[in-house]
């Protein structure tokens, strides 16, 4: 085979420069690809509960909203920790610990004014003051690329074996499903640390990068991705029966998808028909609208914002259409009541039926 054939579709794994596009190489496998990213810790003094202790994982999206008052009237914007997963109560203390992402809108350090906690559909509690507690310095675990067909200048920088030349820059390593498709991509800051021949086959070499600044797919989500690298479901709803935190990763793993291209619309008068049988959070919400328009394991929004976007065109739809909504009571009953990132009573189940209405796109229970 030669340099430039495409054969892509034949290895799940692409590292290409992205500044020119070009493939450094392809191959079959990667370590490192999973493991545990970076936690934000706190420990929140005084911590009151609002209904029952918290435990265990609480929550995709988790917002601290300070007490402006207490703050002096300076004005704080609420803060997020995303994946957010209590620790409990640390012996002989009042307080709680919770680790979470918080790399977007994490609470700034030092702050000493008592905190609510809302994960979006009720108060958790509140707390008054926290710390943010430092956890041990590791190393990051490395990238190993198994099997990598080196494409030529790879082959170059890496026999000339200098700093600059085995600092790649940022490169997108792009992951393919069985079916040769491409399901997403990671950006990644490269530096290569080791190479070697590889047990894998005549002139391939497993290629180890420097994980320092790669934040490794999250482990809980490992048998979602595996799933999903399969292929897209073949039937609806598949994601039905998975918990919030596993809804909430495969919603991500369909946006990621549904994102890499446009996709073919209907004629405008289509019928759409949505199961709402299982819609009962947010993530549900989005995954049921995603395979009314574009069938199983199909994507049509994973945020309001995203959904009017969708509707302008190019994910399946074309205004006017007709959304034929089944059981529809269960989406009111579990949507109607939540709350925005600054705990204001919100109804979403409203929003959404507006947004699908002004993006033309008629809802019929049924």
């Amino acid at each position: 085979m030669g340099e430039h054939d495409d054969d892509r579709a034949t290895r799940r794994f692409r590292l290409t420069d992205t500044e020119d596009g070009l493939p450094w190489g392809i191959c079959d496998s990667v370590d490192g690809l999973f493991g545990e990213p970076a936690r934000g810790t706190y420990e929140l003094f005084g911590w009151v509960p609002a209904a029952g202790e918290v435990r265990g994982w609480i929550g995709s999206r988790v917002w601290l909203l300070p007490d402006d008052a207490a703050a002096g009237g300076e004005e704080q914007g609420p803060w997020l920790l995303e994946d957010a997963e209590s620790l409990g109560r640390p012996p002989g203390t009042d307080g709680l610990v919770l680790t979470g992402l918080d790399d977007y809108e994490g609470p700034p350090e030092g702050h000493r004014t008592p905190v609510r906690l809302h994960d979006g559909r009720r108060w958790l509690g509140s707390c008054r003051e926290f710390t943010r507690v430092l956890p041990p310095e590791r190393a990051a675990p490395p990238l190993v690329l198994r099997g990598l067909a080196p494409r030529e200048r790879l082959r170059a920088a890496l026999a000339r074996g200098t700093r600059r030349s085995l600092d790649l820059e940022q490169a997108a390593l792009e992951i393919r499903d069985d079916r040769g498709r491409l399901l997403t991509e990671r950006l990644l800051w490269t530096r290569v640390t080791d190479w070697r021949p590889s047990s894998r086959g005549t002139d391939l070499i497993d290629l180890q990068l420097d994980g320092a600044r790669y934040d490794p797919v999250p482990e809980h989500a490992r048998p979602l991705w595996e799933r999903r690298l399969a292929g897209p479901p073949d039937t609806p709803g598949t994601w039905a029966r998975l918990d919030a935190r596993g809804r909430a990763a495969w919603l991500e793993l369909v946006r990621e998808a549904g994102c890499r291209g446009p996709g073919r619309d209907r004629p405008a008068g289509h019928a759409y028909r949505l199961d709402g049988t299982h819609v009962t959070d947010e993530a549900g919400l989005y995954l049921a609208l995603g395979e009314a328009v574009n069938g199983p394991g199909g994507y049509f929004g994973g945020c309001l914002a995203a959904v009017a976007d969708c509707l302008r065109g190019g994910f399946g739809h074309t205004a006017p259409a007709t959304l034929l909504w089944r059981d529809i009571g269960t989406a009111r009953k579990h949507l109607s009541r939540t709350l925005t990132a600054d705990g204001r009573p919100y109804d979403l189940f409203s929003a959404v039926l507006d947004v699908l209405a002004g993006g033309g796109m008629r809802i019929v229970p049924a």
